[in-house]
């Protein structure tokens, strides 16, 4: 029961971390740039990217947390799905990519958007090479999140997992 539990949050975070993922790249990156050609930006940029940062690197965190403690309770185990060992190995490429995805998020995309955001102080030409390292970082995770859902859902087949 509570392993199916810890499943069923993980895929719920995952679902609002991809989400907002690509609400980012299909629907606000289009947006904004109509929005600050008819001065209406700032409530996106002021209010809802915020918001929408906030839910999206914690549910990244989260989906990740429970994935990791679902994987070594399961008895895949946390190691041999990142060491692709044996039937472990195609879980354990879905984990490598959420990793690098989660890596991105911390890492790049959230330092990078607190710039752009005006959440912290920086200069235009310095705005402007970190509004570049966001976009790619999430562009970069909306390429490697189809390929990481199929090797989760793979993998879990593979090992009698509860699955979707």
């Amino acid at each position: 029961m509570e392993l199916t539990i810890v499943r069923w949050l993980h895929i719920f975070a995952g679902i609002i971390w991809i989400g907002l993922l690509y609400y980012f790249n299909f629907v606000q990156a289009v947006a904004l740039p109509k929005a600050k050609a008819d001065n209406t930006a700032a409530g996106i940029t002021k209010h809802v990217a915020p918001q929408a940062l906030l839910w999206f690197r914690w549910a990244a965190l989260t989906t990740w947390l429970l994935g990791a403690y679902y994987l070594e309770r399961s008895g895949v185990g946390l190691g041999n799905a990142f060491m692709l060992k044996g039937a472990a190995a195609s879980i354990g490429v879905g984990a490598w990519l959420g990793t690098i995805m989660l890596f991105n998020v911390w890492v790049l995309i959230w330092p990078n958007q607190k710039k752009v955001l005006g959440l912290v102080q920086a200069d235009d030409a310095t705005k402007a090479k970190a509004a570049r390292v966001a976009f790619l970082a999430s562009r970069t995770n909306t390429m490697l999140s189809l390929p990481m859902l199929f090797f989760m859902v793979a993998g879990s087949v593979g090992h009698g997992l509860p699955h979707m």
